[in-house]
């Protein structure tokens, strides 16, 4: 993964996010790879799901990317920019290691990572990018070529992101 960006024009992007489950067998297992290597006991993970069981267990995140996802799609459509996105999430389907196996699959050689999380912080950049690089070791045990991956910049005083709140 790098944190210089290549003149060479990307080949497609990476919307990646945290993820959340997507009805109410999915709660506890969501939960249980939000926690991993922490110990924390399966009721404890039971009791805090009830926020998930209110909505039916479904986090309004994965709708949310998908509305992302469309609108970059047609944003990019709109500007004649071919380029393809990807959706790869930490701790739900479809789950990041996934998604760029699927990229590697589909040729992509070159990776712009569009984080979901606006702010720098440890789970809002260093964990993505320990994620990306712990998704690449395992594709790299696989034997598969490795893309260049670059994580874009934080957006939280971009223009573009603040202009539209004020």
């Amino acid at each position: 993964m790098s944190d210089q960006h290549d003149p060479a024009p990307y080949d497609a992007l990476l919307l990646l996010s945290f993820g959340g489950p997507e009805g109410p067998d999915d709660v506890v297992p969501f939960l249980e790879n939000v926690t991993r290597g922490r110990g924390i006991p399966k009721e404890r993970l039971k009791e805090v799901g009830q926020h998930y069981f209110l909505f039916g267990g479904v986090s309004p995140i994965n709708d949310h990317n998908r509305a992302l996802l469309d609108a970059l799609r047609e944003d990019f459509a709109r500007a004649g920019l071919d380029l393809p996105v990807y959706w790869g999430n930490r701790n739900w389907a479809p789950y990041l290691t996934d998604t760029l196996r699927e990229m590697v699959t589909d040729g992509r050689r070159h990776i712009a990572v569009l984080t979901t999380s606006a702010y720098a912080s440890y789970s809002g950049c260093r964990q993505y990018r320990e994620n990306l690089a712990d998704a690449l070791a395992t594709l790299e045990a696989e034997g598969l070529p490795l893309p260049r991956v670059d994580k874009l910049r934080h957006y939280f005083n971009h223009p573009g992101f603040l202009q539209p709140m004020t």
